[in-house]
C-alpha cells in the first residue's frame, strides 16, 4: 500500500474488536517506531506495552474516564527518557521526536489492518503509578491498537491552497 493511502486510511479508532492483536503485527507496528527519526538521532522513546485486561481497564480512569482505552486489546504508554534537548529553532526534541514515532506506529497499524487513537487527555502521574514508570521519565502519550470495530468517518479537511503557500507567506 502507497504511505498516502495509509495516510488517507488512518482515522482515531473509539471502537475496538474484542480480538487479539497477532504479536508478529504487534512487532512491526513497534518495529516501525523504532526506525523513526529523532532530533540527534537520541532515540529517547520508550514504550510500555498494555495488553493485561485488567491493567488496560486501570488506564481508563488515568485517561479521563475513557472506556474505550480499556476496551482497546493494546494500550501503549509512549513515554521520553531524555527532554533536556532544545533544537535551534527554540522547540523542545522530545515531544516532537515522540510524536513522529507514534506517528509512525499508527500507519504501519493501518498497513497491519490495525487502528489506533492517540489519546492526549491523560493523567501521567497515574499512568506512572500503574506502570512503575520511574520519575524522571516523562509519559507524554497514550497510543490504543486494536482490531477498529467502527468505520472511518469522513475525513473534514480545509483545502491545500488554505495550508500551503509557495515561496513566501501568503495567507
Amino acid at each position: 500500500m502507497a504511505v498516502l493511502d495509509q495516510i488517507r486510511k488512518r482515522y482515531s479508532v473509539r471502537r475496538y474488536e474484542a480480538r487479539t492483536v497477532e504479536s508478529e503485527k504487534l512487532e512491526a507496528v513497534l518495529e516501525a517506531a523504532r526506525l523513526a527519526p529523532s532530533a540527534r538521532n537520541v532515540q529517547e522513546w520508550r514504550f510500555v506495552v498494555v495488553q493485561d485486561e485488567a491493567m488496560r481497564v486501570k488506564l481508563v480512569e488515568a485517561a479521563s474516564g475513557q472506556t474505550f482505552v480499556g476496551e482497546a486489546p493494546v494500550v501503549i504508554a509512549c513515554c521520553a527518557t531524555n527532554t533536556d534537548y532544545v533544537m535551534r529553532c527554540g522547540q523542545s526534541a522530545h515531544p516532537i521526536d515522540l510524536a513522529i514515532a507514534i506517528e509512525h506506529m499508527a500507519l504501519q497499524a493501518v498497513e497491519e489492518g490495525l487502528g489506533t487513537c492517540w489519546i492526549g487527555s491523560f493523567f501521567p502521574e497515574k499512568v506512572r503509578a500503574l506502570l512503575n514508570i520511574p520519575d524522571d521519565i516523562v509519559v507524554v502519550e497514550l497510543l490504543t491498537l486494536g482490531y477498529p470495530a467502527d468505520s472511518a468517518p469522513p475525513k473534514n479537511r480545509v483545502a491545500l491552497t488554505d495550508i500551503a503557500s509557495h515561496e513566501t507567506w501568503s495567507f
